[in-house]
């Protein structure tokens, strides 16, 4: 066991999904992305098992049935990685944020914890024990990028800052220089977008995206496994084709086949 998280701190290092139907899950995300599914059982067989998603026999994410508390639609959570995990929870309130989820020790992996930031959106936080987040991520079949979408990007971006130490470096090439590139200590972590008015009511949220070799293909197959194509496949010079997509049972996720591997 260790408590010195080998992902650095105020980086993405875990993706799940709560979902209302785990076998139909695991048989989607199989044929679209390649994951193969192993069970975790709960302890002492005390609750529902806990599925580990792999690819290329890498883990690149998880997914659990939806609790009756969490509603009744399923979504995709993207987690921080953080050395305190009290200590960012304060913090966190201090700067204006919900805790829906208050800290946890799930076995001797680590500890979680899910907060609301001032916006409206979930993020989950996660200090690593025994288990450090993904073991693969920006390639095909793993996560790949981390994107806010947010009615307010000035108050988002400075509750992360506070938070995480983000700062913001805009992006020209994307939505005439609108889109904003986290940055941490001068690493790309993800990305921040204002929700345009026609979007339609769309809550802020923190979308995942999953790599891809072919965006278009998987597209296709996401609509022939009974998904939905929620924004068209589309192309940004020197970043890639994506797609924001929703699976069968109706989590959001989004794919990207990148332009420099």
């Amino acid at each position: 066991m260790t408590d010195t998280p080998q992902q650095t701190p105020g980086t993405f290092c875990w993706v799940d999904l709560a979902t209302t139907d785990l076998e139909a899950a695991k048989g989607f995300y199989a044929a679209v992305l390649g994951w193969t599914a192993e069970a975790v059982p709960a302890p002492g067989g005390q609750g529902p098992a806990y599925t580990l998603f792999s690819h290329d026999a890498q883990v690149v994410s998880g997914a659990y049935p939806l609790a009756p508390e969490q509603g009744d639609h399923p979504f995709w959570m993207s987690y921080v990685c953080v050395a305190d995990l009290e200590a960012t929870l304060a913090l966190a309130q201090a700067l204006g944020a919900q805790v829906p989820c208050p800290a946890m020790d799930i076995m001797d992996e680590g500890r979680l914890a899910v907060i609301q930031d001032p916006s409206g959106a979930y993020l989950g936080l996660w200090q690593p024990r025994q288990h450090q987040g993904f073991a693969l991520s920006n390639a095909p079949g793993a996560p790949s990028w981390h994107e806010m979408q947010t009615h307010d990007l000035a108050a988002a971006a400075a509750f992360y800052q506070g938070l995480f130490g983000w700062t913001l470096k805009p992006f020209a090439g994307y939505l005439d220089g609108a889109y904003q590139i986290l940055m941490l200590e001068g690493r790309e972590v993800g990305g921040m977008v204002p929700i345009a008015a026609d979007w339609g009511p769309a809550p802020p949220n923190w979308s995942v995206y999953f790599g891809v070799r072919d965006c278009d293909a998987t597209v296709g197959k996401t609509e022939w496994l009974g998904g939905k194509v929620l924004c068209p496949a589309m192309e940004v010079d020197g970043v890639g084709r994506f797609a924001h997509l929703q699976d069968p049972q109706g989590a959001v996720f989004a794919v990207i086949a990148q332009a420099k591997p």
